[in-house]
């Protein structure tokens, strides 16, 4: 939390990675590339390396293939164990949704900082329970939102505040996928996971409130499977006197995965869609044409992580992101959830 007094600073930050599934190789793979950071153990139930390698893991942003962690990595096969490691500053938490509540609270109660993937839980009663452990402990709690992050995407923060284009009138968000086929067994049971909904469209609502701050009421309309999970959603976030919002997020897509938004602003429109590559970020200006903009960075997963290493370097907790913030998102997404249900326009409740 912001409020909360800073730590001693430390040289080098010894992380350990739960869940070796696409999410924990993606992490594990930014974090080789830091060398302030390193992964000093590695747990599982069920899938570990052999001989310090780890077979490839499908996803829909780094592909696969076979990752070596080296053979001196610690490998365990219970949190437990992990936070019995006195080694340990960092536990990264790439586990299903279901174990973020108990598995974010031991480790705080165990003094480690802690990374946790999103969303923080598919309730805003369980998001509520890890926000009051990350208060009461000593390390650094930060929810993995990495589209606030994202080259391309973490640069609109400063064209809402500084408005160098005029003030923002609309905004368009676009996240669509099939329904991840590297954990078929997790996301197919729509309830534990909380569907789109709650596991993929989290990231568009989120990055909504990092740009405007948290919307008066949304209104969504939506398709629901797997028990009551919605997997596909289109919301429009109420801002009275603010500019127009709204974001699609779906895991009905028949192809690959893509991400895109539009932001129009008074004298310039900022366009982004990954399937352009290298030219996924046009802005055209009034009086001035189409120019292609290369933002710096590598992707999100990279830069969040790189975030938090610096946090704990610098012993000074994460403000980028909060678990608060990882809260908030929660409970729009329930809102967005109970306007899918009842076709109404629903009030943001939570605070």
């Amino acid at each position: 939390m912001t409020n909360k007094a800073a730590r001693k600073p430390v040289r080098k930050v010894n992380v350990a990675v739960v869940g070796l599934g696409f999410m924990g190789v993606t992490h594990i793979k930014a974090y080789q590339q830091l060398k302030a950071a390193k992964v000093v153990a590695v747990c599982d139930s069920v899938r570990l390396p052999v001989n310090g390698v780890l077979a490839g893991v499908m996803g829909n942003i780094s592909g696969s293939g076979d990752l070596d962690l080296g053979r001196a990595v610690r490998v365990y096969r219970a949190l437990d164990e992990v936070l019995a490691d006195p080694e340990v500053d960092l536990v990264d938490l790439c586990v299903p949704t279901p174990l973020h509540l108990e598995q974010s609270i031991a480790a705080l109660k165990a003094g480690k900082h802690v990374l946790c993937e999103k969303p923080l839980a598919i309730s805003s009663s369980r998001a509520r329970k890890i926000v009051q452990a990350a208060q009461a402990a000593p390390g650094f709690f930060m929810p993995a939102m990495c589209m606030r992050f994202w080259p391309g995407w973490s640069c609109l923060k400063q064209v809402v505040e500084d408005e160098p284009y005029g003030k923002v009138q609309a905004a368009r968000f676009r996240r669509m996928s099939p329904m991840p086929a590297w954990g078929l067994g997790t996301y197919a049971s729509g309830n534990a996971s909380g569907g789109a909904l709650f596991d993929l469209h989290i990231h568009d609502t989120d990055f909504v409130q990092f740009l405007f701050g948290r919307p008066a009421n949304v209104f969504s309309t939506g398709v629901t499977r797997a028990g009551d999970s919605v997997d596909h959603v289109v919301t429009q976030y109420i801002y009275p006197g603010g500019p127009a919002v709204y974001a699609e997020g779906s895991w009905l897509l028949t192809g690959n995965f893509s991400m895109s938004y539009t932001v129009q602003c008074e004298r310039a429109t900022l366009d982004y869609d990954m399937a352009r590559g290298a030219e996924a970020l046009v802005v055209t200006e009034q009086g001035k044409g189409r120019r292609v903009v290369k933002p710096a960075g590598s992707d999100g997963y990279g830069e969040e992580i790189r975030y938090m290493i610096e946090a704990i370097q610098s012993g000074k907790a994460p403000k980028i992101v909060t678990a608060q913030d990882g809260l908030s998102a929660v409970e729009i997404c329930e809102a967005e959830a109970k306007s899918v249900k009842t076709g109404r326009v629903v009030t943001v409740g939570g605070r």
